[in-house]
């Protein structure tokens, strides 16, 4: 999918079943970074079989790890909104039924990302603030291999997008 189609189709799906606080100009950026940055927006599936799912690639999780689904499901201030989430996309509220359908429902998918960075006790980035975007992708995501090297790009490109 193209930026303006996540823009277009995907996030006016997702926004409407999160708290208006949620939508934002930063908000769009760093999830518009995010996903160009773990799949292109192109793989909704981790390559080579990995556990990751939706194009903001999440993975499960457990209580151990406290990342993934799992955190997002478990955390103070964003279990509530993933279980209305839920309810609203005939999702199961459980982790590993969540987890699957981040493959096939983008809406979901972006919902879970968008709860993840209001996790984030900072702030998000200011459009202009590309270093501590990464910052904050790199404490939401935890990537196994990190790939600094292409995020400015991506990160211009989600600025242009959503500030043009």
């Amino acid at each position: 999918m193209t930026l303006s189609e996540i823009r277009s189709i995907v996030f006016p799906g997702a926004f409407a079943l999160l708290p208006a606080k949620c939508n934002s100009p930063e908000a769009q950026i760093q999830l518009l970074s995010i996903g160009l940055q773990e799949s292109r927006f192109e793989w909704r599936k981790q390559l080579g079989n990995g556990p990751a799912r939706g194009f903001w690639q999440f993975e499960q999780g457990n209580e151990k790890s406290r990342g993934g689904v799992w955190g997002v499901a478990n955390h103070t201030k964003t279990a509530d909104l993933l279980k209305s989430v839920c309810r609203a996309r005939g999702v199961a509220f459980d982790v590993k039924t969540i987890w699957s359908k981040l493959e096939t429902d983008d809406v979901l998918a972006c919902c879970v990302a968008r709860l993840l960075l209001l996790i984030d006790p900072k702030p998000l980035p200011k459009a202009h603030e590309t270093t501590k975007a990464w910052d904050a992708y790199i404490w939401g995501w935890r990537p196994g291999k990190p790939h600094p090297e292409t995020w400015a790009t991506y990160h211009a490109q989600a600025v242009k997008e959503v500030v043009a």
